[in-house]
């Protein structure tokens, strides 16, 4: 397994060992012991979650609060995707800064989410198959989340606007700013 490092600390792109041969190919996509030691975390994933979606669909930016915080280990089961990780640690030194990276069930590649993170991703295969393990149990009073369309985070989705597909709950998410004052600064 490689690991590489993004601009934002702790949030961590995993590229898996293949072995392909003329029936297919295997990887490991998690072994919790090697995961720990290798990326020098200390995590103990206790939930798995899958979605199903078409193109042009987007899913999120979500995360859960306090005690009920995620990491998640996600990856792309059949499809790709334009995955999005916002760094919402008040106090960090990429506070409201991002990362996107492709992730697809051909690259095979697995990224690292942080607790204190939003997240999200965009369909750009005509269907997607998103997988993903959680280091804490989803509490629905404790989630919160913000515009994906946010103008000041300035995500480019990779989709043009009329393609995008957005749930009419995350369609009324307050911006970035908005939402750090009421959860983060009261």
């Amino acid at each position: 397994m490689k690991i590489i490092t993004t601009k934002l600390e702790g949030c961590l792109l995993l590229e898996p060992s293949v072995y392909t041969d003329q029936r297919g190919y295997f990887f490991e996509s998690f072994n919790k012991k090697r995961f720990n030691e290798e990326t020098g975390l200390q995590v103990d994933f206790v939930q798995d979650n899958q979605s199903f979606s078409s193109r042009g669909v987007i899913r999120g930016l979500h995360a859960q609060l306090g005690e009920h915080a995620q990491a998640k280990l996600v990856r792309v089961l059949e499809g790709e995707v334009i995955d999005v990780a916002v760094d919402a640690r008040p106090g960090s030194k990429t506070f409201g800064e991002y990362v996107a990276v492709n992730l697809s069930a051909e690259n095979k590649r697995q990224l690292f989410v942080p607790r204190g993170f939003l997240h999200g991703f965009a369909v750009l295969s005509e269907t997607a198959s998103f997988f993903y393990k959680c280091d804490n149990y989803y509490q629905k009073d404790a989630e919160w989340g913000v515009d994906l369309l946010d103008k000041d985070l300035a995500i480019d989705w990779q989709l043009a606007q009329e393609e995008m597909i957005i749930s009419d709950k995350d369609l009324h998410l307050p911006s970035f700013k908005q939402a750090i004052d009421r959860y983060f600064n009261k």
